[in-house]
């Protein structure tokens, strides 16, 4: 990062999602709420998954690894999200909001290629299921999560490193409630032309790659869910990929929305509401999808729940 930059800004104004004065303290608890539920439930399922041992299989394995992401990338918005609601003026240090936009950037594209691998998961167990204890062992699990993250650690720095190489020489209000890179453009006095399309590029790239395998996963699944004679086969094997589906289809349905529009279309604005759901509400909701449409989730649920409540009995007798 060019020191020149640092002479002319060395920290941005974070303007929020609101500057009305009457939705401050509502938003302030809403997000709050919606953060508390966000830690208490991706953590509790990564608990969860680590004590039950019937939980110790492939899907569990990529699952816990997507609520430590959902979980890593809600903390690196949404604290300081809040602050706009108690703060007049939400300031970041220059060098914290690179921190945050990496940050960002590599757990959404790790999500990207997590649940990538979560759906080739389940191809393997619906269509292949005599070889799955083979094609999906501790080895290739770990490879299929090993390098989601290296890859997008490596595209997060790239990108951080070109966004704040940049100038920023004049106005330091970022029209958002984080450091993302297009509010971040919009405040450029350089020329901003090979960022945009890198951009484009890399954002296209992940997630038609990521998309791709999801999709030709799903194809086979559902062909081999037609092959299934019986209803009730048919339901259970749908049952298995039901809660994938829909925390794909949120998820990519956002983020073509929010990167894959021509420049023309783009509203900061209407970014901002966007970028609110998958930054602070999908991280909510995952971990409860798969709780609520997962028998084995509930089941482990209820099994920590009564042992838990055991424990605190016999603490109680003891004193």
């Amino acid at each position: 990062m060019a020191g020149a930059n640092l002479s002319y800004v060395t920290e941005f104004i974070l303007k929020g999602i609101t500057d009305r004065p009457e939705l401050q303290a509502p938003c302030f608890v809403i997000f709050l709420v919606i953060y508390l539920v966000t830690v208490v439930g991706n953590i509790g399922l990564i608990i969860l998954i680590r004590i039950d041992t019937r939980l110790h299989t492939p899907m569990y394995y990529f699952l816990s690894h997507l609520a430590f992401v959902d979980f890593c990338y809600s903390s690196a918005i949404t604290p300081k999200m809040m602050m706009n609601f108690v703060v007049q003026v939400n300031t970041i240090p220059f060098y914290a909001c690179a921190t945050q936009l990496g940050c960002f950037l590599t757990f959404m594209i790790t999500e990207c290629f997590l649940l990538a691998s979560m759906a080739y998961d389940r191809y393997v167990a619906i269509c292949s299921p005599l070889h799955y204890s083979v094609l999906m062992s501790k080895r290739v699990c770990t490879q299929l999560v090993a390098v989601p993250y290296i890859y997008s650690f490596l595209v997060a720095l790239f990108h951080t490193i070109v966004t704040f190489r940049l100038t920023y020489c004049g106005p330091n209000i970022i029209n958002h409630f984080y450091c993302d890179d297009l509010p971040l453009l919009a405040l450029s006095c350089s020329d901003t032309h090979v960022k945009e399309i890198l951009i484009f590029a890399f954002a296209g790239f992940d997630m038609i790659c990521s998309s791709s395998i999801v999709l030709i996963s799903y194809l086979f699944i559902i062909a081999a869910i037609l092959r299934i004679r019986s209803t009730q086969g048919r339901l259970k094997v749908f049952s298995t990929c039901g809660s994938h589906m829909v925390a794909v289809t949120i998820f990519y349905g956002t983020l073509i929305f929010m990167y894959l529009q021509p420049k023309s279309n783009h509203s900061l604005d209407t970014d901002k509401m966007a970028s609110v759901f998958y930054t602070v509400v999908i991280p909510m909701l995952n971990p409860l999808i798969y709780s609520l449409r997962n028998k084995e989730v509930k089941e482990a649920s209820k099994k920590a729940w009564h042992k838990g409540c055991e424990t605190v009995k016999l603490l109680q007798l003891r004193r």
